[in-house]
């Protein structure tokens, strides 16, 4: 079975590629100026206030141009990003946490919202419903991602030994539907379509203590070329977040045509996140903590000495509190 999200599969990050991306202009042939940038965004609520700045014309009021490359998850846009084919990307902190020990020129410059809505999906008909009925099962889940941490450390929170099976994105719906898992932990839009598509046989579980951070990330060579233009991205953004919170109709219908779900679905959706742009100091710790646990899992070689997150927050392009 097809599951509506394979038009968001993540595009080939070739120059082909970002020449085919949704673009926001703020003029016609800016394409290699300092207020051009390209944006790779994971198709997810979590970082809403791009699609919504996209439609509602917000990147064009602030004088910024905007071309935006859709990715399945931040592994992925991370990859992009590392590789110098975006301006900025967006990624959640627990691949964010592994990058950076890799790739000391990204920094973080924005954490765009936070969301405890994880839940582990199962089948009813996998025997499976309680988050004790887990133990032994299957559950599928992207490994290295914010979702893979967040099944992990509820599988540990609670004493239950099971099976993580590595699973796109893109393909969890035909997972659970078809029974080759017994279970998954996604990240949205993914988990409202899976639990869509088991209709009565979903099961929601919760557990673990993850609470996610969606960042965005820049090039130090961004940074230092094109600060203007982040500035501006961030007050588009910041207006977006208003309009977010505020649940404001074309917002909603922005997003919605992004992550493909429905807007009745998604405003229940849109409800679980906070939506403040924000980059407090302890967000630091809150990587290290999650940079150890990539190298307990693999992720980031165990021999590793994590660096002292602190000096990839950089915060300057943030729109200022104005209390």
């Amino acid at each position: 079975m097809k599951t509506p999200l394979r038009r968001l599969t993540a595009i080939a990050m070739t120059t082909v590629a970002l020449a085919a991306s949704v673009t926001a202009c703020a003029g016609s042939d800016t394409a290699a100026t300092a207020d051009t940038l390209t944006v790779g965004f994971v198709v997810d609520p979590s970082w809403a206030q791009i699609p919504v700045a996209v439609d509602t014309g917000l990147f064009t009021k602030h004088g910024v141009d905007v071309k935006v490359v859709n990715f399945q998850s931040g592994v992925e846009a991370l990859q992009a990003a590392s590789a110098g084919q975006v301006d900025i990307t967006t990624a959640a902190d627990v691949p964010t946490s592994a990058v950076l020990t890799r790739t000391p020129t990204l920094h973080v410059v924005g954490d765009g919202s936070r969301w405890e809505g994880s839940r582990i999906v199962a089948r009813r008909s996998a025997g499976v419903n309680t988050i004790a009925d887990l133990r032994g099962k299957s559950i599928g889940t992207p490994l290295g991602t914010s979702a893979a941490y967040f099944i992990t450390n509820a599988l540990t929170q609670n004493e239950i030994d099971a099976k993580l099976v590595q699973v796109a994105p893109s393909a969890m719906v035909t997972a659970a539907t078809q029974r080759n898992v017994d279970a998954v932990s996604i990240f949205q839009p993914y988990q409202a379509q899976v639990i869509q598509a088991l209709g009565d046989d979903a099961v929601e579980l919760t557990g673990g203590t993850y609470s996610q951070h969606s960042l965005y990330l820049s090039t130090q060579s961004s940074i230092g070329a094109k600060g203007k233009a982040i500035t501006a991205f961030f007050a588009a953004l910041q207006d977006a977040s208003t309009a977010l919170t505020k649940k404001d109709d074309a917002a909603t219908d922005a997003v919605a045509k992004a992550t493909q779900l429905e807007p009745a679905l998604l405003r229940t959706v849109l409800g679980e996140f906070d939506f403040t742009l924000q980059l407090k100091p302890d967000l630091a710790q809150k990587l290290d903590e999650l940079g150890q646990w990539a190298k307990s899992q693999g992720s980031v070689d165990p021999a590793t000495n994590l660096p002292d997150y602190t000096g990839f927050l950089d915060g300057q392009f943030l729109p200022r509190d104005p209390s």
